[in-house]
């Protein structure tokens, strides 16, 4: 189990998506908030997603592979104020139209840096799996930096802005680091696929 993982496609248009029925994971949040790092510690491989130390790097939906039971599917972060106006409204439609035309989407994972508090457009992205009433789950990242008295002041944060915000619920504290937060997240999968 997760053993079997790997890339399948970049997709930059939605007429390029999969055509399969696998069910689909999404990740989504804010650039630099730890996606692509989070799959390479997740599945235990260095290089799965090709990690970016400038923000805002990732323009395309990347695909996974996972023991051919589902997808992981890696959208483009959003927020990053370096890019051109115009990309990023190329950005928000291509993860917006995915969001509410996908079809297989099964689970979202709404990643949000654990020392800083969610932005208008954490919230913009909440009411969207929201209307389209995709299970998700908050996954607190970074959580490597905070210091162990920082951790309920972090999910705190996260709660005053979303108010279903859980802790041993529908939060998941994460640190690629330190390993953090990867045996829950494997027990969700678990849970839903196999």
């Amino acid at each position: 189990m997760f053993e079997n993982v790997f890339f399948i496609k970049s997709v930059y248009n939605l007429k390029e998506i999969p055509r399969s029925a696998q069910p689909e994971v999404i990740l989504c949040g804010r650039s630099n908030v730890g996606k692509s790092s989070f799959l390479n510690s997740l599945f235990n491989r260095k290089s799965l997603a090709k990690i970016s130390s400038s923000p805002g790097k990732t323009r395309s939906i990347n695909f996974y592979d996972v023991d051919e039971t589902f997808y992981v599917v890696d959208l483009p972060g959003y927020g990053y104020a370096k890019t051109s106006k115009s990309e990023r409204e190329k950005w928000g439609k291509l993860v917006s139209g995915y969001i509410l035309e996908g079809k297989h989407i099964a689970l979202a994972l709404h990643f949000i840096d654990s020392r800083h508090k969610p932005t208008q457009l954490d919230v913009v992205l909440n009411e969207m799996l929201k209307t389209n009433s995709i299970p998700y789950f908050f996954v607190l990242t970074k959580t490597d930096k905070l210091k162990q008295s920082e951790f309920s002041q972090s999910a705190k944060k996260l709660s005053e802005v979303f108010s279903e915000a859980k802790v041993n619920e529908n939060i998941v504290l994460y640190s690629t680091t330190k390993g953090r937060g990867q045996k829950e997240i494997k027990r969700i999968f678990r849970n839903m696929f196999y």
